[in-house]
């Protein structure tokens, strides 16, 4: 049986979900991140990210809400699994 580098297929997985991303585009997750971690909800955080960085904007209604938030829950998750697997 082959070893199997765990952590570097986590690692591929999550960038074929989370895709490439301009300097902008994470420094605007970034910002909807911490609105999150702040405890917005997520129309908020995305009001926030949407005021400090306008090009970057999203269009958030209520057909698209669960799917963004469900986005940036799995950017949470992402964050927090890659600060414990430096550790």
């Amino acid at each position: 049986m082959a070893f199997v580098d765990i952590r570097k297929q986590y690692e591929l997985k999550a960038k074929e979900i989370i895709g490439d991303r301009s300097k902008a585009e994470e420094q605007y997750d970034d910002e909807v991140l911490h609105g999150l971690k702040s405890g917005c909800n997520i129309r908020n955080a995305i009001a926030r990210a949407n005021a400090k960085y306008p090009a970057e904007a999203l269009a958030v209604d209520a057909s698209s809400e669960q799917d963004v938030a469900s986005h940036y829950e799995f950017l949470l998750e992402h964050e927090k699994i890659m600060k414990m697997a430096r550790r």
